[in-house]
């Protein structure tokens, strides 16, 4: 591994990625440990329909990419905004610290433009590194800092034998029942996704993103081989639908939705077991039960029991950080002071 003493900052260069740049931004992205789905080539365009602008940068050791981040940015009329960054820092071991710097400079060079006073990344990190000792806890996270990861390196009778009893029997007593599970990336069954994941936003009341986003993220996903809408039925009737997402080693289910009708086939648990063994067959090592929590007064603490019967190992990542630009920051200070003093 390099120690950042050996390297130079004037060996390194920073730029723009284009879109001959895509394969190997995803690739290099894909290696990491820590690598995130949002930092994908397909989700920022995702995030584009969705009216984000977005900047991708890639850090050169000459012809080698050995770092960058792609920066969202969500237009809003005010001056106060956040340059967001899901997923990164991305770095070749031993770039990290010289690598921070130039990105952090580039972003500099952006803010004015975009009326932003700070960067805020969310690296999938256990613990904060030295190199983001420059950045505060967040208020708010964009991922969840806490989730439930499955390890699906064992074979299937180990997975299984690893999960809680009732966990195995809810599988076992849906495949008695004859569930029947299939994953698709069919556009026409987005709204069969979409009729399920509603129901269950009314029946739990939490916030539901609305159809469109789901057509916009399908459409983007499954063209980039990256998602699959997974469903189960039982006697013709669809009772369970979840989106999964793979990126590198991590298949990771992100949303779902059940239906209130024959509870007792337990088709959500046949569902994920199915994903599970889908997500195995495709390499991964990893299936991310994305929210989780061990707190029982938590709004994720009703869903995080089900999901627990699966066995898994709680993680906690590091959540939130920003970085803040004082200029930026003293220049919206000294506006708004402005603006008040007048008559």
């Amino acid at each position: 591994m390099l120690s950042s003493e050996s390297i130079q900052l004037d060996t390194l260069t920073i730029c723009e990625l284009g879109l001959d740049d895509r394969a190997r931004w995803d690739q290099f992205n894909q290696s990491l440990p820590t690598s995130c789905f949002m930092q994908s080539w397909a989700w920022a365009d995702f995030k584009q329909i969705e009216g984000y602008q977005t900047f991708r940068y890639g850090i050169f050791q000459q012809e080698t990419l050995v770092g960058g981040g792609i920066f969202y940015f969500y237009p809003r009329p005010h001056s106060a905004n956040l340059l967001i960054a899901p997923g990164i820092p991305c770095f070749t071991p031993g770039y990290e610290v010289i690598g921070m710097e130039l990105l952090l400079e580039q972003v500099k060079q952006l803010l004015p433009t975009l009326s932003a006073i700070a960067l805020r990344v969310e690296p999938l990190f256990l613990q904060k590194p030295p190199f983001l000792e420059k950045f505060v806890r967040a208020p708010v996270d964009l991922l969840p800092s806490e989730t439930l990861l499955i390890d699906l390196c064992p074979d299937e009778a180990e997975i299984l034998a690893n999960m809680k009893p009732k966990g195995r029997y809810n599988i076992r007593l849906s495949q008695r029942y004859g569930v029947e599970t299939e994953f698709t990336t069919e556009l026409q069954n987005i709204p069969r996704f979409y009729d399920l994941f509603w129901e269950t936003v009314e029946r739990q009341q939490f916030f539901g993103e609305p159809y469109g986003f789901f057509i916009n993220l399908c459409q983007t996903l499954f063209a980039a081989n990256m998602a699959e809408i997974g469903l189960a039925t039982w006697n013709d009737q669809l009772l369970a639908a979840i989106l999964v997402i793979y990126w590198g080693d991590r298949a990771t289910y992100l949303y779902g939705g059940r239906s209130s009708l024959y509870p007792h086939v337990m088709a959500n648990y046949g569902l994920h077991w199915a994903a599970m063994q889908r997500a195995k067959s495709k390499g991964c090592q990893v299936y991310d039960f994305y929210g989780y929590t061990q707190n029982p007064r938590h709004n994720y603490a009703k869903f995080s029991q089900f999901k627990r019967q699966f066995g898994g190992k709680p993680v906690t990542t590091i959540g939130a950080h920003d970085y803040f630009f004082y200029d930026q920051l003293t220049d919206l200070l000294i506006n708004t002071l402005r603006k008040l003093a007048q008559p």
